[in-house]
């Protein structure tokens, strides 16, 4: 297993500072293996939610955690909502000496009760598959095709990983999904998920994407807020401001992790993803999310204009805009979109980020960077 140093680092400081800190990430993601080797550390006491013995010790949580000293995690919290007003007591009770770490796979807009019964005492951290900072840059190509899932990473052969998505899939909607207390039916939301996979990239049509599945625009947005809620698809925002120009206000749609994406579009291998036509839009949604968690902007952004202008990725960071356009080239070049992005949204810097290993400045605040780059962002400085 990869060490996960970033984010044990991330722990250390969020346990330092708050009562209770929320780990949370889809299904697989390893967020039960980073709160273990972190808790082994620290002496932390373990509980697994979804196990039917620790479920039975703590049918009286406040006496069981009520006199604990030091870090407790409590592994898979929606199993057990009522542990929420639980938790609130304890971290409110004058002496305590405990902190909480709980880990989950959904967001807090899923687990309402962690935003609203904890409000002012959690601190979130999402837990996502692996980035190219732990896997190396010489496996980029193997982490867009098989994923940032560990086990799917890290499989034996191209088969064992296709197989154990295929498994994930099948698992999380007939398991997990429910388990959400969400009730429809697996292979309704298989169909719309494969659905997504074909209009990744793509600015959200609520009603094209209905009419094919021959349900509501209502049922298709509900649809949507789960797989997002579960962390499996991304919807990211426009960015619109009154610059004179008619701009795009609908999300666009990506699917978070590559490997679930090439195994819903049923690519297999390298060579049939060389040649899918869906070969671009796969490589801007793996490139933006290993971009967004490299950057960590407070909110990532899209802008564009229905005159046809657009920018891939807008964030602003330290008080500077920037701007990103992914692009499955070796030779990049400057677009007329992208000086129109740079004049109207008053970018400090923009970024094509390409498949290539150099790094070069191709016009005036326009500078070509490779995805497996990790350094690339100093984003207080001039880009030299």
């Amino acid at each position: 297993m990869l060490q996960r140093t970033e984010y044990l680092h991330e722990l250390h400081i969020a346990t330092g500072r708050a009562p209770v800190v929320s780990l949370l990430g889809p299904r697989q993601c390893g967020k039960t293996t980073l709160a273990r080797a972190y808790g082994e550390g620290v002496g932390a006491i373990y509980f697994d939610l979804e196990s039917i013995p620790d479920q039975r010790r703590l049918q009286n949580p406040e006496l069981m955690l009520g006199a604990r000293e030091g870090l407790v995690v409590l592994d898979e919290i929606q199993a057990m909502p009522e542990l929420f007003g639980a938790l609130r007591v304890l971290v409110d009770r004058p002496g305590n000496r405990a902190k909480f770490l709980i880990l989950g796979s959904a967001s807090p807009s899923i687990l309402k009760r962690v935003s609203e019964t904890l409000a002012g005492r959690t601190e979130f951290i999402e837990l996502s598959g692996f980035h190219n900072s732990e896997t190396g840059s010489e496996s980029l190509q193997k982490l867009w095709l098989r994923g940032g899932f560990p086990l799917s990473f890290l499989a034996e052969s191209e088969k064992d990983s296709l197989a154990w998505r295929e498994n994930f899939i099948r698992t999380f909607l007939e398991r997990d999904i429910p388990q959400l207390g969400i009730t429809i039916p697996s292979p309704a939301m298989r169909r719309f998920w494969t659905m997504l996979a074909h209009f990744h990239g793509q600015t959200l049509n609520a009603s094209e994407i209905g009419r094919s599945l021959g349900v509501s625009d209502k049922t298709v947005k509900s649809y949507l807020d789960i797989l997002t809620g579960t962390f499996m698809v991304r919807q990211l925002q426009p960015w619109y401001e009154n610059v004179g120009k008619r701009q795009v206000k609908a999300p666009k749609i990506y699917l978070r992790d590559s490997g679930l994406l090439h195994s819903l579009l049923d690519i297999q291998d390298v060579h049939q993803l060389t040649g899918n036509p869906r070969l671009g839009a796969s490589w801007e949604g793996f490139a933006l999310e290993q971009t967004i968690r490299s950057v960590k902007p407070t909110e990532p952004y899209f802008w564009a204009t229905h005159s046809g202008a657009e920018l891939d990725l807008f964030f602003i960071k330290k008080g500077k805009r920037f701007g990103i356009e992914f692009k499955y080239n070796e030779a990049p070049t400057v677009t007329k979109s992208m000086h129109i992005a740079l004049e109207n949204l008053q970018l400090h810097h923009l970024y094509i980020v390409y498949p290539g290993r150099e790094s070069y400045p191709i016009a005036q605040n326009i500078t070509v960077i490779p995805l497996g780059k990790n350094d690339i962002f100093s984003l207080a400085e001039e880009p030299v």
